[in-house]
């Protein structure tokens, strides 16, 4: 991260607000890239920043994939890197530990995505949990579309559906990254393919940008709808997240100084709240986003907003928020 917003970011420190509860973070990502790095050191700096983070999930972001091969194992490469920092993490003592990976294969192949899964699971050492096969897709130029470059109407075809039985057929899960407008597609192959488990990222992706700007309201009820819809699928988890995304609208990186928690839980309390409401507190879980959302505020600040947002819930439902859920979704 670019040194200036790093500094940035220490305009606005907060003290823990309960350090005392357990946080399993199931959504970061890992990177070495000649402008960025995030790797296990800037990982343990943040999680270590206060809060008592004790478990992760990795999720894909194109790391390390394979520089040669087939085409289709490539991305195997990025499960072989998090592997290894996986074990590092493991023996490292008072850090939090990497305890579930999630890497990408192309579900577009159908059946012959079946003997790729098979070598993330073994390339994973155990810690191998599912893919993510990004599905973002908007009309708008304005609005950038997934890093798999996906189609219009990707979950609804033939061959994506087919993968994903074979997902579903091997145990493993699907992580799920799309954009507001799409959350009915998802519903749709939730329907399709129930024995799948399926995560939604970050709250279903609920657009400020672009065509969506200066929109909010009309954006959270057709979100809402459609949540509605995609939670009445049993096998949907949904993720508490990604409110310091720029495409959301919020304007955050803009701004002389960092949100506070209580600004970030003033913004996104009640769409949260609603989520918890309409899924349930035993499929809904918080997540950083890291580093990500780090563009948008700091972790310990996040980490003070989420418990904010959590304060109407009993102490059983806030511990499937900050970590059953993730722990049961992600079999850790």
């Amino acid at each position: 991260m670019e040194a200036d917003r790093v500094e940035w970011l220490t305009r606005t420190v907060e003290e823990p607000v309960d350090a005392t509860v357990e946080i399993c973070d199931p959504h970061h990502h890992l990177w070495d890239t000649p402008t960025d790095r995030y790797l296990l050191e800037e990982l343990w700096e943040d999680t270590g920043s206060g809060h008592r983070v004790t478990e992760t999930v990795f999720v894909e972001c194109m790391s390390s994939y394979r520089p040669d091969g087939p085409a289709e194992l490539r991305p195997v490469g990025e499960t072989e890197f998090v592997a290894d920092l996986a074990e590092r993490s493991e023996v490292a003592g008072g850090q939090a530990t990497i305890a579930g990976i999630v890497s990408f294969a192309d579900l577009s192949l159908a059946a012959a995505v079946r003997p790729v899964l098979e070598a993330h699971v073994e390339a994973g050492r155990g810690r191998f949990r599912g893919i993510r096969h990004a599905t973002s897709w908007d009309l708008s130029p304005e609005i950038r579309n997934a890093h798999t470059k996906p189609a219009q109407g990707l979950m609804g075809m033939e061959g994506f559906r087919a993968g994903a039985a074979v997902l579903a057929d091997m145990g493993l899960g699907f992580d799920a990254w799309l954009y507001h407008p799409q959350i009915t597609e998802l519903a749709e192959l939730a329907h399709a393919v129930p024995d799948l488990p399926i995560v939604l990222d970050h709250l279903g992706g609920p657009l400020g940008i672009g065509p969506y700007a200066g929109r909010r309201a009309e954006v959270l009820e057709a979100w809402r709808s459609a949540m509605t819809a995609v939670a009445a699928c049993p096998n949907v988890s949904v993720k508490l997240g990604g409110i310091g995304m720029a495409i959301y609208g919020d304007g955050w990186h803009h701004r002389e100084c960092p949100p506070t928690s209580d600004e970030l839980a003033a913004t996104w309390a009640d769409p949260v709240r609603w989520c918890i409401d309409t899924f349930g507190p035993q499929r809904c879980m918080f997540e950083s986003n890291f580093p990500v959302d780090k563009r948008g505020c700091s972790y310990t600040v996040l980490w003070n907003a989420f418990q904010k947002i959590s304060e109407p819930y009993d102490e059983s439902e806030r511990a499937s928020l900050f970590g059953g859920a993730a722990r049961r979704a992600y079999r850790l």
